[in-house]
């Protein structure tokens, strides 16, 4: 079974760089405390890497 990351937004996006913003809406998180599920594939872990102050990231097996 392949990884996947479950992402977590814990801090806002207000006054941020407008990249890091449109890095949480392509991530598909739209308000705070609200999780998504992604495969763990590089694309996805270089889009967190950009907004890592502002989210939480837990690898969950088999999901």
């Amino acid at each position: 079974m392949a990884k996947k990351l479950k992402v977590t937004q814990v801090r806002s996006a207000i006054g941020r760089l407008a990249n890091q913003k449109r890095t949480i809406k392509a991530l598909g998180i739209s308000k705070l405390n609200r999780s998504v599920l992604h495969d763990d594939t590089p694309c996805i872990r270089g889009m967190i890497n950009t907004v890592k102050h502002l989210v939480q990231v837990e690898e969950v097996e088999g999901a």
